[in-house]
């Protein structure tokens, strides 16, 4: 079998780490940083050949009718932000949901931040830091795993041909990842592209992401 040329193997490298391959397309990738994390994993080779294999990185029709869709739908969105939002991550079971039922229809009826996330291995509650009390008071102490405050919500808010559209959370989320920002949860419901940051990344995720609406 003949021996895979070097372009090959960084077309195949990137194919694998979206991250790394979406930061090209989208022009905020450093070439040559790229080039050098490439030939670190790939072993030795020729870094000149892998940073030119990583200009001609390809972009085909798919890749092409897919990144424009993502595009048209980002022209038409909009950026909102919360601060002092905070996560709690509940034990698994239906105690805990009936426990939250009453303080949870409290919460949307005065029109405060109230989301509630069954994931494999328990509950997440989103809600605004001064509604922590609240939902404290009617779990038992068993019942509660963490509470990690000092957070932001990003939300993306698109129209509804969103539903639609191939690769939008993956765009937006390769955007954070690129400017190594991490995303402490994430979700798209709807119409909606949601991320909760640590308070500090609010800045460089908004300067990054008002940036890909335009």
């Amino acid at each position: 079998m003949p021996e895979r040329s070097i372009a090959e193997q960084v077309r195949e490298y990137l194919d694998a780490h979206p991250t790394l391959g979406d930061a090209i397309r989208m022009g905020i990738g450093n070439h040559s940083a790229i080039a050098r994390r490439i030939a670190g994993d790939l072993g030795p080779g020729s870094t000149d050949a892998i940073l030119a294999a990583c200009r001609r990185y390809p972009r085909g029709r798919r890749e092409s009718h897919r990144d424009a869709g993502v595009h048209r739908v980002l022209r038409m969105s909009r950026i909102e932000t919360r601060t002092k939002v905070a996560a709690l991550t509940l034990s698994q079971g239906a105690d805990v949901l009936q426990r939250l039922g009453d303080v949870v229809e409290e919460l949307l009826d005065e029109s405060l931040l109230c989301r509630v996330i069954q994931v494999s291995r328990g509950t997440v509650v989103i809600v605004d830091e001064d509604s922590v009390p609240r939902i404290l008071r009617r779990l038992r102490e068993a019942q509660l795993i963490s509470v990690r405050k000092n957070l932001v919500e990003v939300a993306v808010t698109s129209p509804e041909s969103i539903e639609e559209t191939t690769g939008l959370l993956r765009h937006l989320a390769g955007i954070l990842a690129v400017q190594e920002i991490n995303i402490v949860e994430a979700l798209s419901c709807y119409t909606d592209t949601i991320f909760l940051l640590q308070d500090d990344d609010l800045t460089p995720a908004l300067a990054a992401l008002t940036k890909t609406l335009h």
